[in-house]
């Protein structure tokens, strides 16, 4: 099961993100973070300090290769762009560790496996947009195979950013961090206008609020989507300080909240089928657009129209 936290840029959504992340380990659920904002602060709101591991947007090449396993649809990776979906023969992911995506990509922190894309450097200043990066994540989450059971939790750009690929369609629930303010619901509604019609399930997690007052602006705003709100926490403060304590000594009312975002992920069910036609739908839309012109093929020869992915679909091996 996948599930993005969304918002603007200040709303919380990094750390609300972290939290829930590690509010699944000590559930002792199979979960992967993933980093997927330019501000690449996802680790450190884990508890990591230090280097990060390997950018899984800065080795496209060796990405790709790997996903293309034995497609015949797919010539060569210089043919292969962030929307190619996979198809016989593809290299289909599950979530093991042991895999050799995650080992050689992901790192651990605060109990969860995590994944970056990388920050920008300064050959991408003033050359290429962050979409280039996140690309990878969208390659990624289109050949995994994961269940009900196992999680996926992704860190998104803020705003209106994450409508500039096909990586906002991919998750079975999108949680949109608002503070009780105009531009907080402001964001939530260009999102909701955005995402209309592509069967996003986008529901809005209130954070920094005060009292009854805040909580009844959100309500009034945001109406049945509000699906909790957190209110101030020392636990939160004391871990951005570095002081990170279990998830478990989080205060009640907080804690119950990362429960009712869990209930609401494991009530989703993913059809295969529909999710597939997504990924196909953009994958048409950016051949048309740019790929096609830019690598000099009809990559709509790329599409396996016998191909759906899914428990059935194959075996997966390790990521």
């Amino acid at each position: 099961m996948r599930i993005a936290f969304v918002g603007k840029g200040g709303s919380g959504k990094t750390t609300s993100a972290a939290v829930f992340s590690r509010y699944l380990a000590e559930l002792g659920r199979p979960v992967l973070a993933i980093d997927a904002d330019i501000n690449q602060h996802l680790a450190q709101a884990l508890g990591h300090d230090g280097p990060q591991p390997r950018a899984l947007g800065a080795d496209l090449p060796w990405l790709k290769e790997h996903l293309r396993g034995t497609n015949s649809r797919i010539s060569s990776v210089d043919t292969m762009i962030k929307t190619t979906p996979p198809g016989t023969g593809s290299r289909l992911l599950d979530l093991s560790p042991g895999g050799d995506l995650l080992q050689r990509y992901s790192a651990v922190a605060g109990g969860v496996r995590y994944l970056v894309t990388g920050e920008f450097d300064e050959s991408d200043i003033g050359v290429s947009c962050y979409h280039s990066k996140t690309g990878a994540v969208e390659l990624y989450l289109n050949h995994l195979l994961d269940g009900p059971g196992e999680y996926v939790v992704v860190d998104m750009t803020a705003g209106a950013d994450a409508f500039a690929s096909g990586l906002f369609t991919r998750f079975d629930l999108t949680v949109l961090v608002s503070e009780p303010t105009r531009r907080g619901v402001g964001v939530y509604r260009q999102y909701a206008d955005h995402a209309a019609g592509h069967g996003v399930e986008l529901r809005v997690l209130g954070n920094k609020v005060s009292d009854a007052e805040d909580v009844e602006y959100l309500r009034g705003q945001v109406g049945d989507a509000l699906i909790g709100w957190f209110g101030q926490s020392a636990w939160v403060r004391a871990a951005e300080r570095g002081d990170v304590a279990p998830v478990g000594s989080l205060e009640p009312a907080n804690l119950a909240v990362l429960g009712a975002v869990l209930d609401a992920l494991d009530a989703r069910q993913r059809d295969w089928a529909a999710y597939h036609r997504g990924t196909v739908e953009f994958h048409l839309r950016n051949a048309a657009a740019w790929g096609n012109e830019t690598v000099g093929a009809d990559l709509a020869a790329q599409v396996d129209p016998d191909f759906v992915p899914g428990p059935g679909a194959a075996r997966p091996v390790h990521a």
